[in-house]
């Protein structure tokens, strides 16, 4: 049986990566980090990690929806290199909106 933790996802764009936290006896502990380059209008995502402990319990998936939901804002588009990312959007039809593909490539930003 999987439990459900409370997961608080907050960007750092300083080291351009999305970190969730959960709390652990009484303190905020960060168990999933996904990382991403942005550049050309592209989000691309090379990795998503976390902790072994907290796998299965929605980590991964808030990092994911939080990313694709700034992606939208944003309007730019997001490159899965990461498997679990990419697994997402083939789950998820309803985020192929973001999803970057090679008609979306148009040449680099000024």
């Amino acid at each position: 049986m999987t439990t459900t933790v409370d997961i608080d996802v907050r960007h750092d764009a300083d080291h351009q990566r999305y970190e969730a936290s959960v709390v652990v006896d009484g303190e905020a502990r960060v168990v999933g980090v996904l990382r991403y380059e942005c550049t050309d209008q592209v989000v691309t995502i090379p990795s998503t990690v976390v902790v072994p402990e907290f796998r299965g319990h929605g980590v991964a998936a808030a990092l994911v929806a939080h990313v694709l939901d700034d992606a939208r804002s944003a309007d730019l588009r997001v490159r899965p290199d990461c498997w679990y990312v990419a697994r997402w959007f083939d789950r998820h039809p309803e985020s192929q909106d973001v999803l970057w593909s090679e008609d979306d490539h148009q040449g680099t930003m000024a």
